[in-house]
């Protein structure tokens, strides 16, 4: 059995607001970043995540160490403390981040060369039926 543990950051990147989603799976990290304009509010995240969670595309899976935690209150206090004064995201999230990326630019570039091929096919064959017009005389 797998535990899967989910956490959502948000902060300001010096432009925008941003969040970071990030599950855990057993040992597997994925990780989805969120551009958001102004400045959240706790129910425009909740609403947020109730409705668009579907459509995020979240990076393909790393391998990642998971650290226990205690249940110490106390000890849960100082780490969610110390999370909050942390600005940004951890590199594991980041290398996610750049992996998704990457995958998402070749299926673009295939897409493209795709549709290229497509087009000079299209012209190709128009050039032709120009031709055959041409030869019989019409």
């Amino acid at each position: 059995m797998s535990i899967t543990q989910g956490t959502f950051t948000v902060f300001f990147d010096g432009q925008f607001w941003t969040g970071i989603f990030e599950i855990v799976t057993g040992n597997n990290l994925t990780v989805c970043k969120v551009t958001f304009g102004a400045e959240p509010l706790p129910a425009e995240i909740y609403g947020f995540i109730l409705d668009d969670y579907i459509r995020l595309k979240f990076s393909p899976e790393m391998n990642v160490t998971v650290k226990k935690t205690s249940g110490n209150p106390k000890r849960i206090q100082r780490e969610v403390r110390k999370q909050m004064q942390n600005i940004g995201i951890g590199t594991k999230s980041q290398q996610a981040l750049k992996l998704q990326q990457e995958s998402m630019k070749i299926q673009r570039n295939d897409f493209r060369k795709v549709n290229r091929e497509n087009k000079k096919q299209r012209q190709f064959e128009l050039r032709q039926q120009k031709k055959k017009l041409k030869h019989k005389g019409h």
